[in-house]
C-alpha cells in the first residue's frame, strides 16, 4: 500500500490522532495545519496526494475555500470533508467542491478507515452540476450513471437527517426508485445524458422533482409492473413470467404508497412527489 494522504485540520490533537491511525493502517500521511498550507502542499508535494481529509472550519482559509481554489491549482486529490457542522449549507458547498464523502466529527476510527479505503478504491469522479445550493431549494444536474445516482442519494439523505426515521425511509425509498428509473430507462445509463433533480423543503412539505432525458413512457406499456394493474396487483407477475423477467415490479406501486402525492407530466419523463410533514 503506497497511497499518499493529506490530513488538513487546525486542531493539533485531532490532526495527530488521524495521522497516527492512518499511518498504522499502512498509508503514507502528510499533515497541514490550515487551508493555505494544504494548497501549498498540493502544489508542491511529489508524488501527488491520492486523497485529502479536509476539515471545514479553520483559520485563515476554510476547507470550503480550499475546495473552491483547487481548480486554479490544477490538481484535485479525492477529498473527504470532515466537520462537526452538518448544516445543509455546509454540505451543499462541499458538494459544489466535488467532495466525495462526509465524515462527522468526532470521527470513529473504523468509520474513518472504511470511508478512506472506499474513496481510494473508487474510480468515481463527481460530475454533478449544482444549479441551486439553497438549503430549501437544491437543484442538481446529474450524469446518468449508477455511481452518480448512489452518490446523490446518500448526499440528499443528509438533508433529511432531522426528519423522523419513518419519513426518511419513505422519502429515501421513493427518491431511490424514481431516480434509478430515470437514469436506467430515461437516460439509458449513458453518463453523457443528464437527469435534473430538484429538492424543495418547505415548513410542512418536502417536494422532489426528477426530469430525465428520455421520451417518457405510456402506462399501458407497463404490463410487467404492479402499478399498471390497480385492480389486480399480482397480474403483473404473470406478465413478467411470460416475458422472462425476474420477480419484482412493485417499485412504483410502493412509491405511490409511501408518498402523499405522485404526479407525472404528460410524457411521463418528469415526475414530482410530495411528502407532507407534521407541525
Amino acid at each position: 500500500m503506497n497511497e499518499r494522504l493529506l490530513v488538513v485540520d487546525d486542531d493539533r490533537v485531532t490532526r495527530h490522532l488521524l495521522c497516527s491511525l492512518l499511518e498504522s493502517a499502512g498509508f503514507t500521511v502528510t499533515a497541514a495545519t490550515d487551508g493555505e498550507e494544504a494548497l501549498e502542499r498540493i502544489r508542491k508535494d511529489r508524488p501527488p496526494h491520492d486523497l485529502m481529509l479536509l476539515d471545514v472550519w479553520m483559520p485563515r482559509m476554510s476547507g470550503l475555500e480550499v475546495l473552491g481554489r483547487l481548480r486554479a491549482v490544477g490538481r484535485r486529490p479525492k477529498t473527504i470533508v470532515m466537520t462537526g457542522d452538518d448544516a445543509p449549507g455546509t454540505m451543499l458547498e462541499a458538494l459544489k467542491g466535488h467532495a466525495l464523502h462526509f465524515l462527522a466529527k468526532p470521527i470513529e476510527p473504523e468509520r474513518l478507515l472504511e470511508v478512506v479505503r472506499a474513496a481510494l478504491d473508487s474510480a468515481f469522479v463527481p460530475g454533478i452540476e449544482v444549479v441551486s445550493a439553497r438549503p430549501d431549494w437544491v437543484e442538481l444536474v446529474v450524469p446518468c450513471d449508477r455511481e452518480s445516482a448512489a452518490f446523490i442519494e446518500g448526499f440528499l439523505a443528509h438533508l433529511d437527517a432531522d426528519l423522523t426515521p419513518e419519513v426518511r425511509e419513505s422519502v429515501g425509498y421513493a427518491f431511490r426508485e424514481l431516480l434509478f428509473n430515470a437514469i436506467e430507462w430515461g437516460g439509458k445509463l449513458d453518463p453523457t445524458r443528464k437527469v435534473r433533480i430538484s429538492y424543495l423543503r418547505a415548513k410542512r412539505m418536502l417536494l422532489y422533482r426528477i426530469a430525465d432525458p428520455g421520451p417518457g413512457f405510456r402506462m399501458e406499456d407497463l404490463g410487467h409492473a404492479a402499478i399498471a394493474h390497480p385492480d389486480d396487483p399480482i397480474e403483473h407477475m404473470r406478465v413478467r413470467e411470460e416475458q422472462g423477467l425476474r420477480p419484482g415490479g412493485f417499485g412504483l406501486m410502493l412509491v405511490k404508497a409511501k408518498v402523499d402525492e405522485l404526479i407525472y407530466n404528460e410524457a411521463r419523463n418528469e415526475v414530482v412527489f410530495i411528502k407532507y410533514l407534521e407541525g
